[in-house]
């Protein structure tokens, strides 16, 4: 199979660092995948959800790849014909910098919505280029939020309201990227959401904590939101040259079997160079292992859901 360079070789190079940039870039992209590996699948439109799915996405511990997955998964989505909302509820706003959604300054943003009743619709914006995807964007403002929600009425529920308020009737997916704890914020997503998407590093401490995040999300069923469910487990950054990762991957397989996509998004440059571009891995370099492995997460996810 030819192989297309996109990273230059110096001539200067050694033998030795040519071939090392030349399988690095080899494993990335490949000039003709399969209609397999192909970002559309050749499998055109999904099935639309017989009513939106709102799903957030969650696990306390950082780096795990919340918001590549949320941001890639969402970008998937909506390229197969869904019309898809990302709500950033991360102060960081690392999600609606990679979907070149402006989220600085005096720019209204999801902290307004929870804090001052500010209508959704006010916030949402149109991703460039993405005619089926919306984010509504976090301002450094949100990391406020924590604290000036506690005095408020239906603290747990501000979210949840802000969307039930919102003309959502074409949409068939909003996706929640919450911030790395368990604070007001990340109960106002799994309140307002109906299934709960847990990214886990395949790596040695994937499962630490991982059941604190489990008893929240079964006290927030319990007392605030009883339609709450742990519908998706997606491994990421798993690396196949060491035992370690399929090792993680076979436990958390055994713990949650069917609940875990058969997907595993692996370790890619191209995902972590995309959102510096203001784009998803999806639009970036869609030939890229991690841009496929997104598309087969999301077409898995999306021949899930029940089906008008």
């Amino acid at each position: 199979m030819d192989i297309v360079t996109q990273t230059p070789l110096n001539p200067g190079d050694s033998p030795l660092v040519r071939e090392a940039l030349s399988s690095v870039v080899s494993r990335e992209t490949s000039a003709t995948p399969t209609a397999a590996q192909t970002p559309d699948g050749g499998d055109g439109t999904w099935p639309r959800p017989s009513k939106t799915r709102v799903i957030a996405v969650a696990n306390q511990k950082g780096g795990v790849g919340k918001t590549t997955t949320s941001v890639n998964i969402a970008a998937a989505l909506s390229m197969h014909g869904q019309r898809v909302l990302v709500v950033d509820l991360d102060p960081q706003g690392n999600a609606s910098t990679a979907l070149a959604t402006e989220h600085r300054g005096d720019v209204p943003d999801v902290y307004q919505v929870l804090v001052d009743d500010l209508p959704m619709a006010d916030i949402v914006k149109q991703v460039p280029d993405m005619p089926n995807l919306y984010c509504a964007p976090a301002t450094i403002d949100l990391a406020g939020a924590e604290i000036e929600l506690v005095s408020l009425v239906a603290r747990e529920a501000r979210l949840r309201r802000a969307l039930a308020a919102y003309d959502a009737i074409d949409l068939d997916y909003i996706v929640i990227d919450c911030p790395p704890s368990l604070g007001l914020l990340t109960v106002n997503a799994l309140v307002a959401a109906d299934e709960v998407m847990i990214p886990i590093q395949c790596e040695y401490y994937a499962l630490e904590g991982l059941g604190q995040l489990l008893r929240n999300v079964d006290l927030i069923r319990a007392h605030l939101n009883p339609t709450l469910k742990l519908s998706t487990i997606v491994l990421t950054m798993y690396d196949g040259r060491t035992r370690l990762a399929s090792q993680v991957a076979d436990e958390v397989r055994s713990h949650f079997g069917d609940t875990v996509l058969n997907t595993v998004i692996p370790r890619s440059v191209r995902l972590s160079e995309a959102p510096s571009y203001g784009q998803s891995v999806m639009t970036y370099d869609p030939g890229s292992s991690g841009a496929m492995a997104y598309m087969d997460a999301a077409r898995e996810i999306a021949h899930r859901a029940p089906v008008v």
